[in-house]
């Protein structure tokens, strides 16, 4: 079984299936840690965000793996561990530009349904995933939240890292982000058809993981 859980940022997408395939026995793809590392690595080359070519050129020469042995699963980036590099708000920035070119994304989705068909038991995560990626996919959700309530979710994961926070500029960065996800030309951000609605602004990661197992094994 593939579930997909899709939406924007800041919904609590990453830890809800993180949990969720960790009860249900799955494999866990994280499809946003793939364009943070690419973000990660036009950073360090300090590419030109805005540069659509020099995105691509970097992601052309950047091999991007999982380390399944772990749970959950590490992201390396050319062989090397760089997981506890993508969360920060630098590399999550970079991100939202990375994932506007077509060229990345079809590289990355192509990789993506690789992963699904060596680990077919899999709870996927990102923006695309039931409408793009994994179409077919059993069990679809898209997770949504008000915009004010994401930007303290984010907020709370920066200071916990130690980062300085300006709640104002989360708030803005989130709403240009979703008009850059839901208006690219490759993989825009959509409800996939046959999702599962989730609002989370008013719901514990608890009570959302407790309703996606229970629809996995068909007691809810």
């Amino acid at each position: 079984m593939i579930i997909t859980i899709d939406g924007p940022a800041g919904t609590g997408k990453s830890t809800v299936a993180r949990e969720a395939a960790r009860l249900l026995g799955f494999d866990f793809l994280d499809t946003g840690a793939m364009y943070r590392a690419v973000g990660l690595a036009a950073l360090r080359k300090n590419i030109d965000l805005n540069d659509a070519r020099e995105l691509s050129f970097v992601a052309s020469h950047v091999r991007i793996d999982f380390d399944w042995s772990q749970n959950p699963p590490s992201v390396l980036l050319n062989g090397e561990p760089v997981s506890h590099l993508l969360r920060g708000g630098e590399a999550t920035h970079a991100a939202s530009f990375v994932a506007t070119v077509p060229a990345i994304r079809l590289k990355l989705v192509e990789q993506q349904r690789q992963i699904g068909r060596q680990r077919p038991n899999l709870v996927s995560e990102g923006r695309d995933q039931g409408s793009v990626v994994f179409p077919h996919a059993e069990l679809k959700f898209y997770l949504d939240a008000a915009p004010h309530e994401r930007a303290q979710r984010r907020a709370a994961q920066l200071r916990a890292r130690g980062e300085v926070v300006d709640i104002q500029r989360l708030l803005e960065e989130i709403v240009d982000r979703d008009t850059r996800d839901a208006n690219r030309k490759v993989g825009a951000m959509v409800k996939p058809d046959g999702a599962e609605i989730i609002d989370t602004t008013r719901l514990s990661e608890d009570e959302v993981v407790t309703h996606i197992v229970a629809k996995a094994k068909g007691t809810e």
